[in-house]
Parts: structure tokens; sequence; C-alpha cells
């Protein structure tokens, strides 16, 4: 029977379908711009989108808030790690350069392109990029070229004059003796100056801002199979997670005991894509693949290992080649395979 006044039951997926195939994509985080994502397009030539989207609670569709061109498909994008809502509404991507961009609806501007290769006509494309939460005028990316750069950004928060943002090379260093995939800032040691990267050679590297002149090889594979991607535990900076090309398996790593990982995820039936650590817990991190699997896993019991997931979507139509968990929505999990975006309440 219904009752009268009873709340409309709240849906559990929503779904929206780009105009292309979906790559790159990330959760805002600003605490006045709820449920919205930006999406960047995988089409293989020169000219490629990326969209930003949001839910209207209301009606409980997405719709298009700004589309903008971007050459080359986006390996990476970010919005600024900014959850107060102080810094300009800044996004920011990754492909043949490192590009900021000042969110607008509906046209969102070019603030800079940041290419260090000043002195070439050739460009090293970039694999990927982090935006430093604790201080969000860093940015690190990743190159092919074997180096990692952190840059340094001017945005200018003066009220009432709109700045334009800048940014410098603070530092470039050679990080892997093959192409670098990855790179993820660590909450470890104040959360500024700690970084990973991932790469070609097999090997999970740190390093610390503060002493460059050396790092420290966290893991490396044993067939020296390349890394593709590496995320740190929100939560606990002692952990990491990273995958191999190919590979169905995610390895857990512990700073603390390098070299040996202290748990193996392996129930993808097919080469896992992406990795995503609960942003409110320590012990939960969702992994998607290309058995169109999303899975949830408990990592608490290790260094025993770990079965079975706790949750599992399994209803993508697709591979899923992205996954990303909201940081201001911990709630929310959003997933991309084809042309599709969806968000899953977990």
């Amino acid at each position: 029977m219904a009752v009268h006044g009873a709340p409309p039951k709240r849906k559990e997926i929503y779904k929206y379908e780009a105009p292309w195939p979906l790559y790159s994509m990330n959760w805002s985080v600003r605490p006045d711009k709820r449920f919205r994502l930006a999406l960047g397009s995988f089409v293989e030539e020169y000219n490629n989108k990326v969209q930003v989207v949001s839910l209207d609670e209301d009606t409980s569709e997405f719709s298009a808030k700004s589309t903008f061109d971007h050459p080359y498909p986006t390996t990476k994008i970010m919005w600024i790690p900014d959850s107060k809502g102080v810094f300009p509404d800044l996004l920011a991507t990754s492909g043949d350069y490192l590009r900021v961009w000042r969110a607008g609806e509906p046209e969102t501007r070019l603030e800079c392109v940041l290419n260090n290769n000043k002195n070439s006509d050739f460009c090293a494309p970039l694999t990927s990029f982090d935006w430093n939460e604790v201080d969000p005028n860093l940015i690190g990316t990743s190159s092919i070229d074997t180096t990692c750069t952190i840059w340094g950004l001017e945005t200018g928060q003066v009220l009432g004059r709109v700045n334009l943002v800048t940014g410098h090379v603070k530092t470039q260093l050679i990080a892997h003796d093959k192409e670098v995939y990855d790179i993820a800032f660590s909450r470890a040691g104040g959360g500024r100056d700690m970084f990973a990267s991932v790469g070609a050679d097999g090997s999970v590297r740190m390093f610390d801002l503060r002493h460059l002149e050396h790092s420290t090889i966290i893991y490396e594979d044993p067939q020296h199979t390349p890394l593709l991607r590496l995320a740190w535990n929100k939560q606990d900076p002692n952990y990491l997670a990273t995958v191999a090309m190919d590979a169905c398996e995610v390895i857990i790593l512990d700073v603390r005991v390098p070299c040996t990982p202290v748990a193996r995820l392996n129930n993808h039936r097919a080469c896992v894509n992406g990795i995503a650590w609960a942003p409110h817990s320590s012990c939960h991190i969702c992994t998607a693949g290309d058995d169109h699997q999303a899975l949830i896993w408990d990592i608490q019991q290790m260094p025993r290992a770990i079965e079975d997931p706790i949750l599992a979507y399994t209803a993508a139509e697709g591979e899923i080649n992205q996954i990303q968990w909201g940081a201001t929505q911990p709630d929310w999990i959003a997933i991309c395979y084809n042309k599709a975006l969806e968000i899953l309440r977990v």
C-alpha cells in the first residue's frame, strides 16, 4: 500500500550516454557542485572532446553543462582538489601537454598549457598526472620520456579581478629506466613532498621532493611486466595498490615491507583497468576491468589472503575502463564503459 507523503525510492544507478566513447573521468570536489563530473572522449584522431556533466537531483537526469575541444584523447582529467571551494573552479587534463581550464557554463576557458620542452618541436606525451591535495599549487606529471615533472601553479586568488593561471617547472627528474605510466602524491609526511610512480620497467618508485638525489624502490614485478596504475590508500599512507599490464589481479603493497605484496586481489576474469580506494575508509578498495565487473574489497584482514570481494557490480554492458570513487560523495562510485558513464550507490 502506498503511504502518502513517503519519499520516492532513491535510485541506485544513474546513467549518462555520451556522444563518443569515454576514457577519462573525474568527480568534482567542490562542496557546491554535487554530482558534477568531467568526461574525456576516446576517439583515435586529433580532435577529441571534454564534457562537464551534472546530475539534476530533482529530475534524476544527467545533462551536459559544458563541452570543449581537446587535442588527442585525455589520458587523465582531474578537478582541483579544493574541498572548501576557495580556489578558482579549475580542472586539468593531460595528453600531449598538461592543460589547466577554468570551468564555466556553458563556456570552459583554457587558462594555460604547461610544456617543459620549450626548445623542441617534439613533445613527449603525458601518461598521467596528480594534483596535490595538501597544496593545490602542485601538480606532478608522468611522461613516456622516463621523466616526472613537478609543476608549480600560480592560481592568483585575487577577488574581483580575473587572474589567469600560470605555471612553472619546479623540478623534472628521470624517474624510471623506461616510460612512466602513472604518478601519485602520498599523504605521508605532511602530504606535500612524497610521491610515487610506476612504469614500463615494472617498478614502483617513491620520491621525496626534499631529497631528490635518491628514490626508493617499493616493488619490482618479477617478470618486469610494465605497471600501469598506482593508487595510494586515502586514509593510511602506508598502503598503495598497483596493477600490471594485462593482469587480472591488483597488487597491494605496504611501503614498510618493500618488494613483497601484502595482498593480491584476483577475482577479475579479464584485465584490470582501474583502481580506486575509498575516500573515507582505509580498508576498502574498488577495482574494475575488461570483464564488465566493478568489485569492492575489504582488505582489513591483511596479510591473510583476501579471497572474495564484498560487493560485485556485474551489470555494466561493456569493458569498464575507468573507475572513480567520489571524494565528497563517498556513497557513490563512477564507472565508464563504451559511451556510458554510470554512478553507482554503494
